[in-house]
Order: structure tokens, then C-alpha cells, then sequence
């Protein structure tokens, strides 16, 4: 498979991985019950999915792998952080203020991961300060 192939198939997810996480978010403060559709619970799981086997597909085409690529481990942790603040944000947090909260912490850490991923800096966009 051609790394530009790998590539878009990536950004791609990453798009459609977002797009889904922000009108979830959307549903959850408006407390509406489409979110116990299951085709809401399954696809963001099959787009993650195909999301981290392209990301490691792409690190293994180019030989750059995190804890050997400060970018890449930068990414990394950052990707741990979405998922944790986005577990609360949709599922976990108390009382919608507390999922409001986390729900902008996990949009805020993806912003995050694109301006390291975009820049190949563990700060992102804080390295331009």
C-alpha cells in the first residue's frame, strides 16, 4: 500500500473521528436519547480503530516510532488524554457540567495532537511561543 494511500486513510479518520466525537458532544448537552443508538456506539470504535492501524502503519513505512520520536510520543499522550477526557465527556462525567468540561478538554487535546502531528514538535503549537 502506497504511503499516500496510508496517509489519507488516516487523515480521513481523523476527520470523520473528530466530526463524530464534537456531534456526540452535541447530543450528550442536549441530553437526547439518539445517543443509545447502537450504530452510535459501534461506528466511532470502527473509526478509531482504522484510525490507530493506519497511524501504525504509517510510523512502521517511515521508521518513526514514539519514544524514539519526541513528536511521536508527544502524540501518544496526547491520544491517552482524548480518550480519557472523552470517556468522561460522553459516558462518565456525573452531571452535564462536568461532561461539558471534559468534552473541551478532549476537543482541546486533539487540537493538540493535529499541531504536533502538523508541526513534528512535542510542543505543537505552544513550540511557536
Amino acid at each position: 500500500m502506497s504511503y499516500l494511500i496510508l496517509k489519507y486513510v488516516h487523515v480521513c479518520c481523523v476527520v470523520l473521528s473528530v466530526t463524530g466525537f464534537f456531534a456526540r458532544g452535541l447530543l450528550m448537552l442536549a441530553g437526547s436519547p439518539i445517543l443509545d443508538r447502537r450504530w452510535l456506539r459501534v461506528a466511532p470504535h470502527v473509526i478509531d480503530t482504522l484510525l490507530l492501524a493506519s497511524a501504525i502503519g504509517l510510523a512502521v513505512m517511515l521508521g518513526q516510532y514514539p519514544f524514539v520520536h519526541g513528536w511521536l510520543t508527544a502524540k501518544l499522550f496526547g491520544l491517552l488524554a482524548y480518550i480519557g477526557f472523552g470517556m468522561f465527556a460522553l459516558r462518565r462525567g456525573r452531571t452535564r457540567r462536568v461532561r461539558f468540561a471534559f468534552w473541551l478538554a478532549a476537543l482541546a487535546a486533539f487540537a493538540y495532537i493535529v499541531s504536533v502531528a502538523l508541526l513534528h514538535r512535542p510542543g505543537g503549537v505552544f513550540s511557536l511561543l
